[in-house]
């Protein structure tokens, strides 16, 4: 997921803008004006590219005139004179932002990258006048000292949070303490955009062209089909290409039964950013961002990034974390050894005594073990998991029963690419309570992975009802042809839609606690908890359909498929634990022991030595490798990506509850929409979890159970 664009300056609800005269014409901007589509949602149709900077420009003025207009106020500081035009400050340019911004992650263009580049500094100096405006923190902390106590509800939660906001971007530091906080703030800025350009640039450049049909032996020829359409998409200097997604493995591996272009696959993904290729090395950024975080830290207080972060989460500590991490590392390496060791062995009857099992084999191996000993591949069963069927009679269906919501197309309202679809959204009473996009298919101007976001979070203090969307990377079939999912594109689709139904559910006073607007070793729980529902049979038997015929998947093949789910987990585990083992070693430093560029890969290698994740006979590498490790250099997931692993655990403490409760008793679903999901940041997220679960504390041996482990 990709948590709100939150640009921590509040937000405004002051007047729309009209069209300025950076631009010659009496035309209104509609990025400034008010929108005519349901629930203010943004009109795509009338937006041009030259809208966004005289918009960005217009924005960030309102934006420090509500803010002057706080300080200038010379009547003693209240929560009505200073913290509601502070949470009202800055909506109009979030707007602005939220539709930006969700162009340059999923359909970037090289104007919008330009645009990037001009408005990312501008914002960050604006976020740095406010965040250490002194006249302003005067009158919040005011309030804060005199009238805290007498608050009650989201109010006081609203000050508590904005104070808290406050100190932790340095509003207590000394004047050049915060002039170099200052500094550091732009230049990270500056650096995650160079990130974004380059990691893009890199994970394009990296596609793996085939000449011949017959080195892709072992793939469908759906699949076959599809390395043909994207080989023409970019720029055919093959018939075939093999496009290198997010994550270190690549799907193909599991089907490829050329041995040497699985190694070229798995090497071009690994090496996409590490200076391989001199173009494309992203080690200067990690460096440098990594340094400057650690200092970040230290000039307010704390030893190094890993500790500020985890102060403001569930975790608490780096302490908790690297605990929790070692004992799940500890379960998992006997185990881990002997996967690795059946798969080799198995290998080893058709590939003689001396194979070696390498990373670019784990997949494929257990692919042909999983075919040989439970009779199932996944080209039998992806003729079930057309997208859309999925969508409609899966992820639209669960929360239907669950929930009871129900989702209307609608082909009038504008998108930013043809490929995405509009629903609006009632509730129970019929009520219209939502907007969903989704956008499910990869292309160039798109960057990897998966996410949700917002054009507007719900606000009922705005009378702002929400305006989601979920972003995702599956391939779209030639034309004519049936776009089919992995399971692994089918449990994202779940997972994200989770993530949008914390905004859409979300029934909170104010746009600040709205939603998912909370700690990230919680804010992945209800994505995890809801990719429980692909498998819970009557909503699996709804969309598990063949495309050809919607006949549901047969019993006996349906069976198997679920059997199969869990065969073999170590890898996902493994590379999840490598991963967050790589994030935290580089956020427990100090700023001085740093390493420079040309000793990071250096650094990730002993890093994982010294957990015990680096051993010859486990050849599971990180999800991601440092170099194109974007939750961490690029979105907001530094210190915090062992939150995938930590909310899995109240995640699937969750599902137990539901599954005790009755999964789809609508009666369960209110239980989890009143206690945890409509209530965004308004409470202590602990608490939720046990009014929900009945539980004081999550019972961590549950993820390696589920896990099949």
């Amino acid at each position: 997921m990709k948590l709100k664009n939150i640009l921590a300056i509040g937000m405004t609800s002051a007047m729309m803008l009209t069209f300025n005269s950076c631009q010659q014409t009496s035309r209104e901007n509609p990025l400034l004006a008010e929108s005519s589509l349901p629930f203010g949602a943004p009109d795509f149709s009338k937006i041009q590219v030259t809208d966004y900077m005289p918009a960005f420009e217009a924005a960030m003025q309102q934006t420090r005139d509500n803010i002057q207009a706080i300080v200038d106020n010379q009547d003693s500081a209240t929560f009505e004179n200073t913290i509601l035009p502070f949470e009202d400050s800055g909506r109009q340019l979030a707007r602005v932002a939220s539709v930006f911004f969700a162009l340059t992650e999923a359909d970037k263009s090289d104007e919008i990258s330009e645009i990037e580049k001009k408005v990312q500094p501008m914002l960050t100096d604006l976020q740095n006048e406010i965040s250490f405006n002194k006249e302003l923190f005067a009158r919040i902390k005011q309030v804060y000292d005199k009238q805290h106590d007498t608050l009650t509800g989201e109010d006081q939660k609203l000050l508590e949070e904005i104070y808290k906001d406050f100190v932790r971007k340095g509003a207590l530091l000394s004047d050049d303490k915060m002039a170099r906080m200052k500094e550091i703030n732009l230049r990270i800025s500056d650096l995650q955009q160079q990130w974004g350009d380059l990691l893009q640039a890199a994970t394009n450049d990296a596609i793996v062209w085939v000449d011949k049909k017959e080195d892709l032996a072992g793939m469908s020829d759906a699949d076959i089909a599809q390395c043909q359409k994207d080989a023409e998409s970019r720029g055919g200097k093959a018939p075939y290409a093999i496009v290198i997604v997010n994550t270190t493995q690549q799907a193909p591996l599991a089907s490829l039964d050329n041995r040497e272009l699985r190694k070229r696959v798995y090497e071009a993904s690994i090496h996409r950013a590490d200076g391989t290729n001199p173009k494309y090395n992203t080690f200067p950024i990690v460096s440098e961002i990594a340094k400057l975080r650690a200092e970040q830290a230290e000039l307010l207080g704390y030893p190094n990034y890993a500790a500020y972060s985890l102060d403001d989460t569930m975790a608490k500590t780096p302490e908790n974390v690297y605990a929790f991490l070692m004992n799940l590392i500890k379960a998992y390496l006997p185990k881990a050894d002997a996967e690795t060791k059946a798969i080799e062995d198995f290998a080893r009857k058709t590939q003689g005594a001396e194979f070696q099992l390498q990373p670019y084999d784990y997949f494929y191996y257990s692919a042909k073990m999983k075919k040989e000993l439970l009779d199932i591949s996944e080209d039998e069963v992806k003729p079930y998991f057309n997208v859309d069927s999925v969508l409609i009679n899966g992820v639209f269906y669960a929360a239907n029963r669950v929930y009871g919501l129900t989702f209307k197309e609608r082909t009038d309202i504008p998108t930013y690419h043809p490929d995405m679809r509009v629903f609006e959204v009632f509730d129970k009473d019929g009520t219209s309570m939502a907007l969903f996009y989704g956008d499910y298919f990869r292309r160039p101007s798109k960057r990897g992975g998966a996410w949700m976001d917002a054009f507007a979070e719900q606000s009922r203090h705005w009378n702002q009802k929400p305006i989601i969307f979920n972003v995702c990377n599956s391939a779209k079939a030639p034309e004519g042809k049936p776009s089919l999912l992995t399971w692994d594109e089918v449990t994202t689709m779940f997972h994200e839609f989770g993530h949008a139904l914390h905004g859409m559910l979300s029934n909170c006073e104010y746009n600040k606690l709205s939603g998912t607007s909370v700690a990230r070793d919680f804010v992945e729980m209800p994505s995890q908890f809801n990719e429980s529902f692909a498998t819970i049979p009557e909503v699996f038997d709804n969309y598990a359909r063949h495309y050809e015929t919607n006949e549901p998947m047969p019993a006996e093949l349906k069976e198997r498929m679920l059997k199969s789910i869990n065969f073999q987990p170590c890898y996902a585990l493994g590379e999840n634990l490598a991963a967050s083992s790589l994030d935290m070693a580089w956020h427990m430093l100090a700023s001085k022991d740093i390493p420079s560029a040309d000793k990071a890969m250096e650094f990730e290698t002993e890093s994982l030595r010294k957990v015990g994740l680096l051993n010859p006979f486990i050849p599971i590498p990180p999800r991601y490798m440092t170099s194109y490790f974007n939750h961490v250099w690029g979105g907001g997931y530094a210190a915090g990506y062992y939150s995938y692993l930590w909310t899995e655990v109240l995640a699937v403490n969750v599902a137990d509850t539901f599954a005790r409760l009755g999964a789809l008793k609508p009666e369960t679903g209110q239980a989890m929409r009143d206690k945890i999901l409509s209530r965004g940041n308004t409470g202590d997220l602990m608490q939720m979890f046990a009014d929900f679960t009945g539980m004081q504390q999550p019972d961590a041996a549950s993820l390696l159970k589920a896990r099949g482990l």
